[in-house]
């Protein structure tokens, strides 16, 4: 009888845990379709700056622009890289990967300062005494177009008061549900020659009698403020939707495994209570 009721407390406990890792892969997908709809709804505004500083670029000769600086004639570059992790486990893979990728970069460029958003990448590099920017502090729980405007202007004012010489972004890519890939870009300096072949240029359709005012460069300037804050907005979602992903994969798991373990408890149960049964009705004939 005791090893019956073992099993009924075991799958009471496996049934518990089913409901929590359930209830997770449910409000995973919602936040992903949510993040999604956030990132389409807001993608036509970004487009339209990227054009407009296609437009200047293809209108306008040897702009001079801070974040445009290569800054070729410096020695002992300056590196950074803005890591976004989450701000939860349970989340398979996602967080290791990320981590990984950024601990191979850090091999091959120690000192590099690193702009982690993230509890679990901030945790992680804190412990390693990694080179962290302490102030730079952001969750990265439900991303919105005003955090990705202070994490983009504390960049830039890094970038333009020589703090950094590169900044290069780490975040995770969502291809499909079951393909995520955590991929390294390089966001300042600008590069001139791929910003143009990026925005094509060559197909942009616009008229050449436009006039910005006060000037070209001016509003180049703010332009590419907001260019920035698309950037890491979009970034901000993808690694949203791609941890969001993530976890929905590994509760779905955990719960098709507490399907499993659960079929095998009863199984277990129904043994045992049938030989208790036996065993009762053996002492009656023998009685």
């Amino acid at each position: 009888m005791a090893h019956m009721n073992e099993i009924k407390h075991r799958i009471k406990s496996i049934k518990d845990t089913r409901q929590i890792t359930k209830a997770m892969q449910l409000i995973s997908a919602s936040k992903l379709r949510k993040a999604r709809k956030q990132l389409d709804e807001t993608l036509p505004y970004f487009d339209k700056v990227r054009l407009t500083m296609a437009d200047i670029l293809a209108h306008s000769h040897n702009m001079d622009n801070r974040f445009f600086d290569l800054r070729h004639e410096k020695m002992g570059r300056k590196r950074a890289y803005v890591i976004l992790t989450g701000d939860k486990g349970l989340a398979g893979s996602y967080n290791h990967n990320v981590i990984r990728i950024a601990e191979k970069h850090l091999e091959k460029h120690p000192g590099s300062l690193l702009m982690v958003a993230g509890h679990v990448g901030q945790h992680y590099f804190m412990k390693k005494r990694a080179n962290i920017d302490l102030n730079f502090d952001y969750p990265t729980l439900n991303p919105n177009i005003f955090r990705a405007r202070e994490m983009s202007e504390y960049i830039l004012k890094a970038f333009e008061r020589e703090k950094v010489d590169e900044v290069y972004m780490i975040y995770t890519f969502l291809k499909t549900t079951l393909n995520l890939e955590v991929l390294v870009n390089k966001i300042l300096p600008l590069d001139l020659d791929e910003l143009k072949e990026e925005l094509n240029i060559e197909t942009s359709i616009h008229s050449e009698n436009i006039v910005y005012e006060p000037s070209p460069s001016a509003v180049l300037h703010l332009l590419v403020q907001k260019y920035m804050k698309g950037i890491i907005y979009g970034a901000l979602v993808e690694a949203f939707t791609s941890e969001q992903s993530s976890r929905m994969t590994s509760m779905d798991s955990a719960t098709k495994n507490a399907d499993e373990i659960l079929r095998h408890l009863k199984l277990y149960y129904n043994r045992a209570r049938q030989a208790a049964i036996t065993q009762e009705i053996m002492e009656i004939v023998d009685g």
